[in-house]
């Protein structure tokens, strides 16, 4: 950090009257972790770090190689809206990990992103992402939220019957005062669900973004007495919440996208036709890293929306890449679309993995097989060769076994740990007797 860097950055938290400081960072499964401290060590955090024991974080370290520290990012800075008090305001900056030889710790999910780009950057891209963040708003019913109650009644786009207008516009305006640009906010279809999309930025800002807009939402939905949850499928009979995720490349030399083809059907380029190869060549192998949980595999269903089936289109929303119509003379804009992330991943990893399995299909210029444009809840897709994405944890867990790109764009610490987590997880559900069970066969059997 340059020094005019670091008085600037005193000088602002004093303007702003700052009184504590949460230097933020994610463990491997994508949780926020804060330490804070009081303004008074800002100075010596700039300059040294902040130490902590990452024996105690998810999949970081084990007892012996605890002692890691924090370095804040000073492109992070922002004031927290929602933690504005008369001389007690509070700041945040999101923090880069390190190890105690001063080299960045390899299971941080921020590096493991930044390493990724580092490879497209030598190849002259870089990677824009925007994602959009669905979520449900729920009335709270105690300390533990388990049952879920929608906030409203409304559907997709409604204007009489949505009871959140005000709660949105406040979560866009708490954004905005991050430095994160929205470019919508509206009720999605189902009773008491969201979707706030955010403006397309270098994919580790979006990054970032994506995680601060997570606490965010949850921060403002708490205020209004209510329970904000990115949970993939809460309600087992109406859609679930998905992290839809455009993409695209840039030509680091000139800025231009790189998709981009004026002669192409589709208004690709060869690049882009390639990075999509790749994105549904290991489509299974990076599902468990864009759809982690249990319940992730209970949105990626027939009949709501998401994707099952591996292939790509334009009109086609049952497609896993969509490839979206962009208005003429905005040719910058050009990019896909990939439907099967969902809002509970970790975005670092997510974003790390869509990149590298893109970044193959380019090295290797894999071919992109012919869209498919029809429903494909409505045919036969055996018939049209299509594979399907995998259908539980486990299943997942085992196509990213399978996978070596995506293993490497992750690193073998974050692999091993964040698997052994998985499977452990996987392992608890399956020996978990539900209600459903009870209700089905005890009667009977």
């Amino acid at each position: 950090m340059s020094d005019t860097t670091r008085q600037e950055l005193l000088e602002r938290v004093k303007e702003q009257s700052v009184a504590f400081i949460n230097l933020q960072f994610t463990d491997i499964l994508g949780m926020v972790k804060t330490v804070t401290i009081p303004i008074e060590e800002l100075p010596d955090a700039l300059d040294h770090g902040v130490w902590f024991d990452g024996s105690s974080i998810e999949g970081f370290a084990r007892m012996v190689e605890s002692d890691m520290y924090l370095v804040p990012d000073p492109s992070t800075y922002s004031l927290i809206p929602w933690d504005q008090h008369a001389g007690l305001s509070t700041a945040r900056f999101i923090c880069n990990i390190y190890t105690p030889d001063g080299t960045p710790f390899t299971a941080d999910p921020r590096h493991v992103l930044t390493s990724v780009l580092g490879q497209a950057a030598e190849l002259g891209y870089g990677f824009h992402v925007a994602p959009e963040l669905e979520f449900f708003l729920f009335h709270r019913d105690g300390v533990q939220q388990t049952t879920p109650l929608p906030h409203d009644n409304a559907s997709y786009f409604d204007v009489s019957t949505d009871q959140a207008t005000l709660i949105r516009r406040q979560m866009v305006r708490a954004l905005r005062g991050m430095g994160i640009v929205t470019e919508a906010a509206h009720h999605e279809v189902a009773a008491g669900q969201h979707e706030i999309d955010l403006r397309v930025t270098e994919a580790l800002r979006a990054a970032d973004h994506t995680v601060t807009a997570r606490v965010a939402l949850k921060a403002i939905a708490q205020i209004n007495g209510l329970y904000a949850t990115f949970m993939p499928k809460p309600l087992a009979t109406v859609n679930g919440n998905g992290m839809h995720v455009h993409q695209s490349l840039v030509d680091l030399a000139t800025g231009q996208n790189v998709f981009f083809d004026p002669d192409d059907p589709y208004g690709l380029s060869p690049i882009a036709r390639h990075f999509i190869a790749g994105l549904l060549a290991h489509a299974r192998g990076m599902c468990v890293i864009l759809a982690p949980l249990v319940n992730s595999y209970k949105r990626l269903v027939p009949g709501f929306e998401a994707p099952i089936y591996i292939s790509w289109g334009r009109t086609n929303r049952s497609a896993l890449v969509r490839v979206p119509r962009i208005t003429n003379g905005r040719n910058q804009s050009t990019r896909i679309e990939l439907r099967c992330p969902d809002p509970s991943c970790n975005p670092y990893l997510a974003y790390a993995v869509m990149l590298a399995a893109g970044l193959d299909g380019i090295k290797r210029k894999l071919s992109l097989r012919e869209a498919a444009e029809e429903d494909l809840f409505h045919i036969d897709p055996r018939a049209r060769g299509l594979a399907m994405l995998p259908s539980s944890l486990g299943a997942a867990l085992d196509a990213l076994r399978e996978d070596e790109v995506i293993q490497a764009a992750i690193g073998p610490n974050v692999y091993e740990r964040f698997v052994d987590a998985k499977q452990l997880e996987w392992e608890s559900y399956r020996s978990y007797v539900s209600q459903w069970e009870l209700e089905r066969y005890l009667p009977i059997f």
